[in-house]
Order: structure tokens, then C-alpha cells, then sequence
């Protein structure tokens, strides 16, 4: 667990810095008054933490000191963890969550560029390693390098692949490998989509197809959509979620790119403002270095020295 931490610890270390260097620097000596918790907010702006989730945090921390008298400076970073922790923790408890059924199905999309189909090849390894039966459809049929790609991550991993012909439909895809993952008593089926800017109607129809088409073979309650988002994004991701959201839901957030960002605060924003919760993290580049969230974990890589 130690070692599960302080790897998160490093590879939040823009985050980290931005945040915890900042804040410790600002309050070494000083009262918790008005001044300094304005300060304290531009930090937490800064750091794409989102004016909403900003002033909750702020506004909790104000009732908490005084009613305790608070005012040193290792009880203010404590304060901020716990705030943190409470609304990630809250997000996540809303979401959707894994049946027994077989097989669980998680719809896998994002705009270009976030690292999604490399995300799916690491969730395939992850779901390995926890010894499901796996499987991934590769629905992207207008990037054959995604395919390809796709392809080596299954081997790599030892799960079953799903492709088609370039230019095949995505949904005819995603609805064969439906059907082949609950003849064969698949875990989990992992359906990469093509990226797509959440801005253009027609790709946007595309994957509300391809959730249409799953759900005529399985329950709602077996098919999750996961959204990745790149953790450099800021608070442009906030516009993302929403419009998937409308589009095919969310049941939660993948955020990739975490150890390269010092914006790593904007999903504390989606959380509070949207309550979508976030599933996995990206923390580096290895297969490894996608792990399942953990709220507290999360605050305490931010926030412990």
C-alpha cells in the first residue's frame, strides 16, 4: 500500500506541486483569515479545482475553523484533504457499478487524442491480472492503426479480440461482439469506439447507436459508458462530460496523462459539478501505470509530505 502511494505521489508531482508547494509556502506562520483563504482560492482556481467545488471546499473550511479554532498550518492542509476526499468520494458512490451477471459491458469513449485506445489495451491487462475473462472490439474501423494496435495489446494480454473489415459499421461490431462475449461467458467486453470531438453531432449518433444496439442483447444495468479523459485538458473537460453525458451517459471517468499535468484538480470539478465519479487513473506510460481510483489515496498523494 506504502509503495501504491508514493508511486501516485510521484506521478502527481505537477499536481502536487502546484497545490500542496504553493499552499504549505502561503500559510507557514500565518492566521486562517479572510486574506488567506482568498489566496487560497486563487491556488485552487489555478489548478482547475472549478469555482463551484472551490468555494464549497473554502466555505466548509471557514465553518470547520471555527468551530475548532483552527489556525496552524498542518490542520489547514488537513482541512483541504478531507474536503477533497468528501466530494470524490460522494461522486463516486452515485455511479454505476458491476453486476454478476456476464458479461459486463464497458463502452469506451473520448475525443481524439486522449489515449483511449492505449487505455484499453491496459484495462485488459488490469481485468487479466484479476483473472476475468476478457474482451476487446475494436469498433474503431476508420483507424487502422487503432485496430493493429488493439490487436497486440489482446495478444500481449491473452484476452479475446473482436475486429472487422475496415469501413465496417462500429455498431454491427460492437453487436457481434456482444453476442460472442455472452456465448463464451466473458467478464468483461471492452468496446473501443472511435475518437471523436465531442462537438460534432454525427459521431456523436454513432455511439448512441452502438449503445442502442448492445441494449437489445443486454440489460442496461451490464453496460457501463466510460469516458477517458486526458488530464491535461483542464477545464475543457468539464464541456466534454456534459456532452457525453446528454449523448450516452457516463458512468464514469478514466483520466489519463495525470503524471504529465498540473491541472489534475479538474476532476475534483467534474465531481462536485457534474457527480460523475472517476474509475481508473493513467499515471504513466507502463501497462501498469493504470489503477483504480481511490479518493483518499488521491488527497493524500496531493497533500502529504
Amino acid at each position: 500500500m506504502f509503495s501504491a502511494i508514493k508511486k501516485l505521489r510521484e506521478s502527481l508531482s505537477k499536481t502536487r506541486n502546484s497545490l500542496l508547494g504553493t499552499i504549505n509556502n502561503l500559510i507557514r506562520g500565518r492566521r486562517l483569515d479572510d486574506a488567506l483563504i482568498d489566496e487560497i482560492e486563487e491556488i485552487l482556481l489555478k489548478a482547475d479545482v472549478g469555482i463551484s467545488a472551490t468555494e464549497k471546499i473554502l466555505n466548509n473550511i471557514r465553518d470547520a475553523a471555527a468551530k475548532k479554532k483552527i489556525s496552524d498550518s498542518a490542520a489547514v492542509i488537513n482541512l483541504l484533504k478531507d474536503e477533497i476526499t468528501n466530494i470524490l468520494s460522494s461522486a463516486r458512490s452515485e455511479g454505476h457499478t458491476e453486476t454478476s451477471v456476464k458479461p459486463n459491458v464497458w463502452l469506451i469513449a473520448g475525443v481524439n487524442g486522449t489515449g483511449k485506445t492505449t487505455t484499453v489495451g491496459k484495462l485488459a491487462h488490469y481485468f487479466k491480472k484479476q483473472n476475468k475473462k476478457v474482451m476487446i472490439a475494436a469498433c474503431d474501423t476508420f483507424r487502422a492503426a487503432a485496430v493493429d494496435q488493439l490487436a497486440i495489446w489482446a495478444e500481449r494480454s491473452g484476452v479475446d479480440f473482436v475486429k472487422a473489415q475496415s469501413g465496417a459499421d462500429p455498431a454491427s461490431i460492437a453487436y457481434d461482439a456482444v453476442v460472442s462475449a455472452k456465448s463464451k461467458g466473458i467478464d468483461i467486453l471492452l468496446i473501443d469506439t472511435a475518437g471523436r470531438l465531442h462537438t460534432k453531432a454525427n459521431l456523436m449518433m454513432e455511439l448512441q447507436k452502438i449503445r442502442r444496439v448492445t441494449e437489445k442483447i443486454l440489460p442496461a444495468e451490464q453496460i457501463s459508458s466510460l469516458l477517458v479523459i486526458d488530464g491535461t485538458t483542464g477545464q475543457n473537460a468539464i464541456s466534454q462530460v456534459k456532452i457525453f453525458v446528454d449523448s450516452i451517459g457516463c458512468d464514469g471517468l478514466i483520466i489519463t496523462k495525470l503524471d504529465g499535468t498540473a491541472k489534475g484538480g479538474v476532476m475534483i470539478a467534474i465531481a462536485e459539478e457534474l457527480s460523475v465519479p472517476v474509475r481508473f487513473i493513467g499515471i504513466g506510460e507502463g501497462i501498469d501505470d493504470l489503477e483504480p481510483f481511490d479518493a483518499g489515496h488521491y488527497a493524500e498523494a496531493l497533500f502529504d509530505a
